[in-house]
């Protein structure tokens, strides 16, 4: 069965800091809370060094919910035709959806299908197939928390898997599990798609989460991205589900996941007008 879902605000993570050690939580989760967010979006790319207690502790602190993201790296593939690797990716998977469920957060969203990176060539039928089986295992395993997934699309340069909107309700075909949802980000709908209301129109209820970035991932509005047709869209669909504002700058660094973004450039250095920008920038149009 799905998870009911509510229209609301959050940020990722990484507007605010670079890590999850207790300064770097605290800094996250009250950044968020003064920007006026609903919830915050943990990056879990290791949640096995996620301090539960405390980061529970801060969120109730600061009246602020959780929701968490992923990407899988070639070690944790689950397309991979090495058991080995997919059994990893399950396992990193499943310790996610853990920790997600002990800060009582609802929506596991990302590139939770696949290895977050450029691949060599296209995925094989055997690549896609086992994708499709471990959003099987991790939906229903999801399913027993209360949990909802969803599943990002994002560019050629980051996943071979699927690209638009189009390809990612596919893919949610073959899964056919009621708690799997599309994840349309518009940094990277501004790259594949045919215009920013296509795959939302398509999508309707079966869109579970969005991503508001820029396309140059800094301020809002900045950019070439045409968010007044994004947002009319999700109008015209009614969407009820978050909206996280995602932006990545020099300035706020996590080793792993800030090297695979390429993220090179100071786009911004005030975390908290980024943020609070960004919040009225989207309540404004949503």
């Amino acid at each position: 069965m799905s998870f009911p879902k509510s229209l609301e605000y959050g940020g990722h993570a990484l507007v605010w800091s670079g890590d999850w050690t207790p300064d770097g939580a605290r800094k996250a989760i009250s950044g968020a809370a003064r920007a006026g967010y609903d919830y915050i979006e943990i990056a879990l790319l290791d949640p096995w060094q996620v301090d539960v207690a405390l980061t529970k502790d801060l969120l109730q602190e600061f009246n602020l919910r959780a929701h968490a993201s992923l990407g899988l790296s070639a070690t944790t593939d689950v397309t991979s035709t090495n058991p080995s690797i997919v059994a990893k990716g399950d396992e990193l998977l499943r310790k996610a959806t853990d920790v997600l469920y002990a800060l009582g957060g609802t929506e596991l969203c990302g590139v939770i299908y696949c290895a977050l990176g450029k691949y060599a060539g296209p995925a094989s039928k055997e690549n896609r197939a086992n994708s499709v089986a471990a959003m099987q295992r991790l939906a229903d395993y999801a399913a027993d928390k209360g949990i909802n997934i969803d599943l990002e699309v994002v560019n050629r340069y980051e996943t071979n898997i699927m690209n638009t909107g189009i390809e990612g309700l596919a893919f949610l075909d073959e899964v056919n599990r009621s708690n799997a949802y599309l994840h349309l980000d518009t940094y990277h709908m501004n790259i594949e798609e045919d215009g920013m209301e296509k795959s939302v129109l398509a999508a309707r209820d079966r869109l579970g989460y969005v991503h508001i970035g820029e396309s140059h991932r800094g301020y809002l509005g900045t950019g070439n991205v045409n968010f007044d047709a994004f947002f009319n869209a999700l109008k015209k669909i009614n969407y009820q589900g978050p909206i996280t504002f995602e932006s990545f700058s020099a300035e706020v660094v996590d080793p792993k996941l800030s090297n695979t973004l390429c993220v090179w450039r100071n786009l911004w250095h005030d975390s908290d007008d980024l943020a609070q920008k960004a919040l009225m920038f989207m309540k404004q149009r949503y």
